[in-house]
């Protein structure tokens, strides 16, 4: 049965919020806002929060450094993946991908449907893993954060979540290549 198990102990990991807008700051991030909220009431960091431009270059540049922090164990976004001609976040994240996580797509894609209806559809929210770190990219309204949060991230990215979680896996993530973010691994 899915769920916590109070036998294990709590890991708090590092996450990095990205909000990709022309017109937001950090005072009127809605978004960015509901996401550090819920990322610190889960009891994980804010490893650092940003806000870009929808511009693929400057997205895939911040990206690539948290992706090379080893102070950042997961990188969130939030914005820029509808399918107006600013919405670049796919386009400039996906090719960093080391592996996709095509299930996180479906299973938001779920959520949202129940809260949401067909227009769920205008989403092109998409995740995967870069150099032992998770990257969840989502659309940028401050209900989309809440519900992969609440609904999807706050479950797996819980180490006491069972029957599995992306916890217990991370210091796995890039054990062939054997970089930094993997040391301790058991193999």
């Amino acid at each position: 049965m899915a769920g916590i198990d109070q036998n294990r102990q709590f890991i708090p990991l590092k996450i990095a919020v990205l909000t990709v807008s022309d017109t937001r700051s950090f005072d009127d991030d809605k978004s960015g806002m509901t996401l550090a909220e819920r990322i610190e009431k889960a009891g994980h960091a804010v490893a650092d929060r940003a806000i870009v431009i929808d511009d693929a270059e400057a997205i895939r540049a911040r990206v690539r450094a948290w992706i090379a922090d080893p102070g950042v164990d997961v990188i969130i976004t939030t914005g820029g993946t509808g399918f107006t001609g600013r919405d670049v976040t796919p386009e400039a994240v996906e090719p960093l991908f080391e592996k996709r996580m095509d299930g996180f797509a479906t299973l938001f894609l779920m959520v949202s449907h129940a809260k949401i209806g067909t227009s769920a559809i205008q989403t092109r929210a998409t995740a995967g893993v870069a150099g032992a770190t998770y990257i969840f990219c989502l659309p940028g309204s401050p209900g989309a954060c809440r519900d992969a949060w609440d609904e999807v991230l706050v479950h797996q990215l819980d180490y006491r979540y069972r029957p599995c979680n992306f916890v217990e896996i991370m210091p796995r993530l890039d054990e062939h290549l054997r970089r930094a973010k993997a040391q301790g691994a058991t193999v």
